[in-house]
């Protein structure tokens, strides 16, 4: 996940309340399951000492959200000022988690957050595309629909009159004219936008004439949906579905590259781990990637800001640092990650299992 879209809320004044539950809707008491979960939340925050206004503005998130559809996750992050986190989860938690502490708490979200990245959604079939670009909080910015020309694009169904020729060749000519007409203007956006993934959504023959004609550029980054069409009527659910799999398959892609990056670097000095060796990449501004596995409950020194963190106080010390506060490294090293300038946050699984479980992919 892109670190910068972390850079506000790492800088935002705590305690932070962080809170991740299932909110699955698919079955008759779904709404009294709801009722439940929020009155287990709302004594757990009451329980941890959490204040009245920031307890406020978790319940009207929780509460007043819109009814999910199907299996989903939720999270919500807030402090006193406002909540900075509110979306849904690609995989819902597998049990309610309630955090109060100096920094927000994010690694649910790096693992399963349903934002975070531009992406463009294309509907195509061979008449033309109704493109949709969403920023990297889930908000659509651009809508437009692409139409080819208006020649037919279907063959006939019959036998036709001799002495005409074959209608096919036209046929299929319009049809990639078409098709281009589309890989043109999809090319425009990705590269205006900066959106990864391009999800690609209709029937087989469509999808893969469009990623035929798309440039490498866009195509390396082009995700094709099986679910969904062009069509109207078309479940807006499955096809939020499908995206949300694909999301969940890009993020597999980033572990995979992300792991071999550290085994290529380890012993180069472009790859560390342990947390003495990555605090101190933090501290210089070094990590382009922090990759985060199980941390479990391991604690680290922060100092005059979120930027500073240490495994000890003789590090905190040589930078200058007048305060220290014991925080989880869970909580800390992502947020130190973001605000020192990180290009992206990965949650590994046991694909990679590094020191302390955390590493870090330096830029020099």
């Amino acid at each position: 996940m892109k670190a910068d879209r972390f850079q506000e809320l790492a800088s935002a004044a705590g305690p932070f309340a962080s809170v991740y539950f299932e909110d699955t809707h698919t079955t008759e008491d779904a709404a009294k399951v709801a009722e439940l979960t929020w009155r287990a939340i709302s004594e757990k925050l009451e329980e941890l000492g959490v204040s009245e206004e920031v307890r406020a503005h978790v319940e009207h998130a929780v509460t007043e959200g819109p009814t999910p559809v199907g299996t989903s996750g939720r999270a919500v992050v807030a402090n006193a000022d406002r909540v900075w986190v509110d979306e849904r989860l690609v995989r819902p938690p597998l049990q309610t988690e309630v955090r109060w502490s100096d920094g927000p708490y994010l690694i649910p979200l790096v693992e399963h957050g349903s934002r975070g990245r531009p992406h463009l959604v294309v509907r195509v079939d061979h008449v033309g595309a109704d493109l949709t670009v969403h920023d990297r909080n889930g908000a659509v910015v651009h809508e437009e629909t692409v139409e080819g020309d208006d020649h037919p694009v279907h063959k006939a169904s019959g036998a036709q009159t001799p002495g005409y020729g074959d209608p096919e060749p036209p046929v299929e000519e319009q049809r990639r004219r078409n098709i281009a007409k589309v890989a043109e203007r999809v090319t425009e956006l990705a590269d205006e936008y900066g959106t990864d993934p391009v999800f690609l959504i209709g029937e087989v023959r469509s999808r893969n004439d469009l990623a035929d004609a798309l440039v490498s550029r866009t195509a390396d980054v082009a995700v094709q949906v099986e679910t969904g069409s062009r069509a109207e009527g078309s479940d807006p659910a499955q096809t939020r579905a499908a995206l949300d799999e694909g999301l969940a398959q890009q993020r597999l892609a980033e572990m995979d590259e992300a792991a071999e990056r550290f085994r290529a670097g380890a012993g180069t000095g472009l790859a560390v781990e342990g947390v003495a060796e990555v605090t101190a990449a933090l501290r210089e501004r070094r990590v382009e990637s922090l990759i985060i596995g199980d941390l479990g409950d391991a604690t680290v020194l922060v100092g005059d800001d979120p930027s500073v963190v240490a495994q000890d106080s003789d590090a905190l010390s040589a930078m200058g640092s007048e305060n220290e506060r014991v925080c989880r490294a869970d909580e800390a090293l992502p947020v130190a990650a973001a605000v020192t300038g990180a290009d992206r946050l990965v949650r590994i699984d046991e694909r990679l299992s590094p020191a302390d479980g955390i590493a870090g992919l330096l830029r020099y």
